[in-house]
């Protein structure tokens, strides 16, 4: 069994496993003097440069509703242990554990290569998923500001875009949040896992209060912002028995819409969740895991297309009648049509004109 002493306070891996590029990795060892007693010290957070030569991501997945992305900053200071963007600290020669909340990667010039790309000759306007990977509302951005400065030329251009954040420092950009959903081109989307204090702080410790992502909802809606839900993810056992709960208190918070993901485990989130479950719930470590393979054909995770987001079989067709059913009760709306009829690619590429007409 793991130890539960050794969480590290505000983070949710407890240890930097090697990546699966990596042909050599390293372990602490009790050597008997003493040199592992006392417990992790606290990791601090470190930034890095990105510099990255293009900012939008283009996909053809058929389970999601866009075919385009953007991600200010790869690596997230959230630390969810779960997160299924983990495996992608990988290919920075970083390890998905701790390195992937600690070692935080920011694009300084997102805004400028994305006015780039929104002038080549030919580009065809549809919505932009921004902060999908990894959250664009992380505690960088507080100082960083990246993500309002694509904000900032998104509205200039009227290009519409749509935002997924656990974060309430989305609430900083409400200014130009109301100005897109004025004109139909904002969409925002708030991940809400559990009502679970507790939980929330050992599974997500980095990101807002359960109480206060309600919160956000609100003050989102009364701004006159498009704002709905995701149950995300899902766990089995952990939080499935929530979600009637959740869905309507999303519901009275002004919620449009809500969706829901299932627990995803690719690569190495496998075993950091599996040693999460050791150290936080122990006794319920092998029920959650016999559910997770009974949503993924007998295995920890089922990559394939059109099962990676719901699962399959029994448990999972339960799953989604009771999400079904309850969004019927609630009688969410719906979101709003974006409009992607008002684009026009920046001006000598000036960012200005961001509130007229």
């Amino acid at each position: 069994m793991a130890d539960p002493d050794a969480s590290i306070k505000g983070r949710g891996a407890a240890h930097n496993p090697a990546n699966r590029f990596q042909e050599r990795h390293a372990e602490a060892f009790d050597d008997g003097w003493g040199s592992l007693e006392g417990g992790p010290a606290p990791l601090p957070t470190e930034l890095l440069r990105d510099d990255s030569r293009s900012v939008i991501s283009y996909n053809r997945s058929p389970d999601v509703p866009f075919d385009r992305s953007i991600n200010p900053y790869r690596g997230c200071e959230h630390g969810c242990v779960y997160c299924f963007a983990r495996p992608t600290h990988a290919y920075l020669d970083c390890s998905p554990g701790l390195d992937f909340e600690t070692r935080i990667f920011y694009k300084p010039r997102a805004a400028e290569l994305l006015g780039q790309e929104l002038s080549k000759r030919g580009y065809d306007c549809q919505p932009i998923a921004l902060g999908v990977n990894t959250d664009a509302y992380q505690p960088a951005e507080r100082r960083l500001r990246i993500t309002r400065a694509v904000l900032e030329l998104l509205l200039a251009c009227r290009h519409p875009v749509g935002i997924v954040t656990k974060s309430a420092l989305v609430e900083r950009d409400v200014d130009l949040l109301a100005e897109l959903a004025r004109r139909r081109l904002v969409h925002v989307m708030i991940s809400v896992t559990t009502l679970d204090a507790g939980l929330a702080r050992s599974l997500e410790p980095r990101a807002a209060a359960p109480h206060r992502r309600l919160q956000t909802i609100r003050s989102l809606a009364a701004a006159g912002i498009p704002v709905g839900v995701l149950v995300a993810p899902l766990i089995p056992v952990l939080n499935d028995p929530e979600m009637e709960r959740i869905l309507e208190r999303v519901r009275e918070a002004g919620a449009l819409t809500a969706g829901y993901v299932m627990l995803r485990l690719p690569h190495e989130v496998r075993d950091l969740f599996r040693d999460w479950l050791q150290r936080h719930r122990p006794l319920q470590a092998e029920h959650v895991m016999a559910r997770v393979r009974d949503l993924r054909g007998g295995r920890d995770n089922d990559s394939r297309f059109g099962r990676r987001m719901r699962g399959s079989g029994p448990f999972a067709e339960l799953i989604e009648q009771r999400f079904r059913r309850a969004c019927k009760r609630l009688a969410f709306p719906g979101l709003p049509e974006f409009d992607c009829s008002r684009f026009h690619p920046p001006r000598d590429g000036r960012q200005f004109d961001l509130f007229g007409d």
